[in-house]
C-alpha cells in the first residue's frame, strides 16, 4: 500500500500539470486569435528568421548523425560522430580546454570591465563621453585591427614588447611569443579582452543613460546610503535587458573565438595550443570537408553556449534583490 502511494501522487501532479499545460495553451491560442493582425505584420520575419536561422540549426543537428562529404549523399551513422569526438578526438578535448579558458578569463572579465568603464564613464560631461565611447566602442568594429598585435608581440628584436623588455633587461634574447606554446593563448586572451569591450559596453551606455533620474530621489528617500546600494537596487534592475544583451554578446564572442587565434598563432598553431572548438569546426568543415563530424563540433557548442545562457539568466534573475 505504501509502495503505491508515491506512483498515485506521481501520476496525480503528472495529470495537473498536463491540465494546466492545456490550460496555458488554451488562453494563448485565443490571445494570438485576437491579435492575428500582429501576427500577420510578423510573418514576413518570422519566414525569414526560420528560413536563415531555425532551418540551419535543425539541419546542422541532422547531419551531425550522418557522414556527409558533400560529394557523396548522407549516410547516417547514428552517434558515430560523438562517440569519436568526445572518446577518440584529443585535439577536440584541447581545444575544447582551451575555449572554456578563453570563455572563463574573457567573457566575465570582459562583461565586469565594460560595465564599470561605462558606469564610470556615464558621470562625464556630455563630449567627453561621447569621445570615451567612440575609442572604447572602436576595436569591435575595425575588422582585423587585431593584427596589430602580430607586431607587438613579433618574435625578433624588432618587435616592440621583445624591444621593450630587451632595453629593460629584463631579456637577454628575443621571445617567440606567437610561436611559443606557453605564450600564445595569454596573449590571445588579451587581445580577446581588449576586442570584447565594445559592444556590451555600448549597450551599457544606452542602458545607464535611459534609468530614471526619480528613481535615485525616491531611493534616497527609502534608504539608500551610497552609491553601491544605489547600483545595486536602482540601476541594476533597470539595465536587464541590457546586462542580458550584453551577456549573450559575451558568451557568443567568448565562445566564438577563431579568427583571433588563426591570424595571431597560425593555422594550425605549434601544438594546437591556440586550438579552440570553432577552429576544429573550420578544419573539418571547410578544410577536410566532413560536414557530419563539423556539424556535430557545432552541436556540440550549440549546446554550451545555451547552457551558459541558462546560467547567466539565473544569475541576473537575483540583480536588485
Amino acid at each position: 500500500m505504501s509502495s503505491s502511494t508515491p506512483v498515485t501522487r506521481d501520476s496525480s501532479f503528472f495529470k495537473k500539470y498536463v491540465a494546466l499545460r492545456k490550460h496555458e495553451a488554451g488562453i494563448a491560442w485565443k490571445k494570438m486569435k485576437l491579435s492575428r493582425n500582429c501576427y500577420l505584420f510578423l510573418l514576413p520575419y518570422a519566414a525569414l528568421f526560420t528560413m536563415f536561422y531555425v532551418f540551419p540549426v535543425v539541419a546542422s543537428i541532422y547531419y551531425s548523425f550522418t557522414y556527409y562529404n558533400i560529394l557523396e549523399s548522407p549516410r547516417f551513422i547514428g552517434l558515430s560522430n560523438y562517440i569519436s569526438l568526445i572518446l577518440e578526438d584529443d585535439i577536440f578535448l584541447l581545444g575544447v580546454k582551451n575555449t572554456l579558458m578563453i570563455a572563463i578569463v574573457t567573457g566575465p572579465l570582459g562583461y565586469i570591465m565594460s560595465f564599470l568603464f561605462a558606469w564610470l564613464i556615464n558621470e562625464l560631461p556630455r563630449w567627453v563621453r561621447s569621445v570615451a565611447v567612440i575609442v572604447f566602442y572602436a576595436p569591435s568594429i575595425a575588422g582585423n585591427c587585431y593584427v596589430i598585435f602580430s607586431v607587438f608581440f613579433r618574435g625578433d628584436a624588432y618587435g616592440y614588447v621583445n624591444a621593450l623588455l630587451m632595453n629593460m633587461g629584463i631579456i637577454d634574447t628575443p621571445k617567440l611569443w606567437l610561436i611559443d606554446p606557453k605564450y600564445m593563448l595569454p596573449i590571445c586572451m588579451i587581445v580577446i579582452l581588449w576586442m570584447s569591450l565594445g559592444t556590451g559596453f555600448l549597450s551599457f551606455v544606452a542602458g545607464l543613460q535611459g534609468v530614471d533620474k526619480s528613481q535615485f530621489e525616491a531611493g534616497y528617500m527609502d534608504g539608500i546610503k551610497n552609491r553601491w546600494q544605489e547600483l545595486w537596487y536602482i540601476t541594476l534592475p533597470n539595465m536587464k535587458p541590457m546586462l542580458m544583451f550584453g551577456a549573450v554578446m559575451s558568451i557568443t564572442q567568448a565562445f566564438g573565438v577563431c579568427d583571433v587565434t588563426m591570424a595571431l598563432c597560425g593555422y594550425p598553431s605549434t601544438d594546437y595550443a591556440a586550438r579552440t572548438i570553432v577552429t576544429h569546426l573550420f578544419d573539418y568543415g571547410f578544410s577536410r570537408f566532413e560536414m557530419g563530424y563539423a556539424c556535430a563540433i557545432a552541436t556540440i557548442l550549440f549546446l554550451m553556449m545555451i547552457l551558459c545562457n541558462k546560467a547567466i539568466q539565473s544569475l541576473l534573475r537575483r540583480v536588485g534583490t
